[in-house]
């Protein structure tokens, strides 16, 4: 009888802590929409864009986005694999510093596209902004997650 009990007190356990398990796992799937409205709502509450003036912007911004993400797709595939021989990583070498050169030469062209819009200190708090907001990002990524959304090592102040 005791085991029995043993048992499904186990399994109780086990099929608590499994539920738990996915729903965090469900929360804590990178959403790109979630993303872009974070970045959104931040590029604006922080370079204090007007409805006018984010109505120029985004979209404008979005087209420098999908152009920069084609390149960084060609980027990840480059670097998939390690080429074999000493002129194939010559080359792949060659190839990543064209699609750099490439993402700083979009980059370059819209910032002169969005300096057209908008005047040039709306679009240093943009571009700021959108810096910050991806270091605060990458910084998130980068810590440990809870379930309970507490970093065990983050200290409180306590006198």
């Amino acid at each position: 009888m005791k085991r029995i009990q043993l048992a499904l007190l186990f399994l109780t356990i086990t099929l608590a802590v499994n539920a738990q398990g996915k729903n965090y796992q469900e929360q804590e799937r990178f959403s790109p929409e979630k993303f872009e409205a974070e970045l959104h709502d931040f590029i604006v509450s922080e370079a204090h864009l007007n409805s006018q003036e984010e109505a120029k912007f985004f979209p404008l911004y979005r087209e420098m986005q999908q152009k920069q993400r084609t390149i960084f797709n060609q980027q990840r595939a480059l670097s998939k694999q390690k080429p074999q021989s000493e002129e194939a990583c010559r080359k792949a070498i060659q190839e990543r510093n064209e699609k750099e050169i490439e993402l700083k030469c979009i980059q370059q062209d819209y910032h002169k596209r969005f300096l057209e819009l908008l005047p040039a200190s709306k679009v240093w708090d943009i571009l700021k902004a959108e810096e910050r907001f991806h270091r605060r990002a990458m910084k998130n990524w980068s810590q440990p997650r809870h379930p309970q959304g507490q970093n065990p090592r983050k200290r409180t102040n306590q006198k």
